[in-house]
């Protein structure tokens, strides 16, 4: 039994490691929706286990769909016709997804029936009302601006133009494309409001519905036209999760170790690939060939700070605001006003945690500065979010007697991350 709050490893010299990380998170749950309503069976091949992706297959499950999840490779039946079966009734758990709550009830608006939405405590806070008001717009009836809520499906959706502000996040878009083409007249979708983040995040979906046969046009800016017409049932092989690497890749630079992640992909749409440079930038060596990605850290206490727009990768923040503190120079992280609404508010969780462990933190609406300062012990508070989970434990690296309460937060993305991370300190 894991303990809480959990001791977290001190690197007491270099850590040398090849890791193989679990599949993407993002690409599993966005080809599991894809997959419920093609036209046919298809097989997400190393599909992430986790809670949040075996959420999505549970929701997608009660909506009709059949997904094998036994093995490494998960086999998908879709969803059948919505005439095809009586009206149905199911409450769909969300827990603490975020790519649940916001893609399936989308999907669910197909159903004839009254699908119910809740989720644990803390999602209750988290935005879903301008997904709900957008499917409104498009002629969904839904009962509710958060959750819990209840999408009322008809059984067909009329779609058309919808403008949305999705400046709080990019699944807002995501959520309303992944099911557009299944609309009767498609999605003709505008953004109006402050710059949408994590871009990245948008563009792998649409690259995921191209490959699926759906024409997307998003030849003008922060409009995506999607036009009607089936989703071809295609196989997927799911990607290692690129933003569960930074704190293995961050051990090696904390450490002064080398780390290598195996099977990283040379082209991909995965904001994690911003790990290079952000850790280059830092002072690592970084190269990717053939057996992976790898991070040689420099000397220990010679890890320089950073300056950086992190707007596009907001994820990465808490593991790279972690090797801020940790750094010989101060670091400025900016553009990241909207991770205050994930699954926690991530700016004054790392401001209260960093802060209480010695670190020299100074938080401003949209990002955090942090200057150099002697860390000492504590307890890091996760607030149930993995990636304040994977910030403790990079802390705790370097300094002595960090303790990182609900370390299994992490099961989130990453089955058994503790063991997994004990074990790279034991040779």
């Amino acid at each position: 039994m894991t303990l809480d709050p959990w001791p977290a490893p001190r690197a007491r010299r270099p850590v040398e490691a090849t890791v193989s990380l679990p599949g993407s998170k993002s690409l599993t749950n966005r080809a599991l929706v894809l997959a419920a309503i093609a036209d046919g069976p298809s097989v997400v091949h190393r599909a992430l286990r986790s809670r949040d992706s075996l959420l999505m297959a549970g929701a997608l499950e009660a909506l009709g769909a059949e997904i094998d999840t036994l093995g490494p490779d998960w086999a998908v039946t879709p969803i059948p016709a919505a005439g095809a079966f009586e009206r149905i009734e199911a409450t769909i758990d969300v827990g603490l997804a975020g790519t649940v709550m916001r893609f399936v009830p989308p999907v669910a608006a197909l159903s004839r029936g009254a699908i119910e939405f809740d989720g644990d405590e803390h999602m209750r806070q988290r935005p879903v009302g301008r997904i709900l008001d957008a499917l409104r717009s498009l002629g969904v009836t839904v009962d509710g601006e958060a959750l819990p809520f209840t999408i009322d499906g008809a059984g067909a959706v009329p779609g058309g133009i919808v403008t949305i502000d999705a400046s709080e996040s990019s699944q807002f878009v995501s959520a309303l494309l992944l099911a557009g083409a299944r609309y009767e007249r498609g999605v003709d979708l505008r953004h109006d409001g402050k710059p949408v983040p994590s871009l990245p995040h948008i563009d792998m979906t649409v690259a995921m519905m191209r490959a699926h046969g759906v024409e997307v046009d998003d030849s003008e800016a922060n409009r995506w036209v999607v036009s009607p017409g089936p989703v071809k049932a295609i196989d997927h092989v799911i990607e290692p999760d690129l933003s569960n690497a930074a704190p293995f890749l961050g051990l090696a630079a904390v450490s002064g170790g080398t780390v290598t992640v195996r099977d990283w992909p040379h082209d991909t749409t995965q904001p994690g690939d911003d790990l290079r440079w952000i850790l280059a930038e830092m002072g690592c060596t970084v190269s990717l060939d053939s057996s992976g990605l790898t991070v040689t850290g420099p000397e220990p206490g010679a890890l320089t700070g950073l300056q950086a727009d992190l707007h596009d990768v907001g994820e990465l923040t808490p593991a790279v605001a972690a090797l801020c503190a940790l750094a010989s120079t101060p670091s400025h992280l900016t553009g990241i006003a909207h991770i205050r609404g994930h699954e926690t508010d991530r700016l004054a969780a790392l401001a209260t945690e960093l802060t209480a462990l010695g670190a020299g933190v100074v938080e401003h609406p949209d990002g955090l500065t942090l200057t150099p300062a002697p860390l000492h012990g504590g307890v890091f508070h996760t607030y149930a979010d993995h990636r304040m989970a994977h910030a403790g434990v990079l802390v705790g690296a370097a300094v002595d007697g960090v303790r990182v309460e609900n370390v299994g937060t992490t099961s989130k993305t990453f089955t058994d991350f503790a063991p997994f991370w004990a074990s790279l300190f034991e040779h």
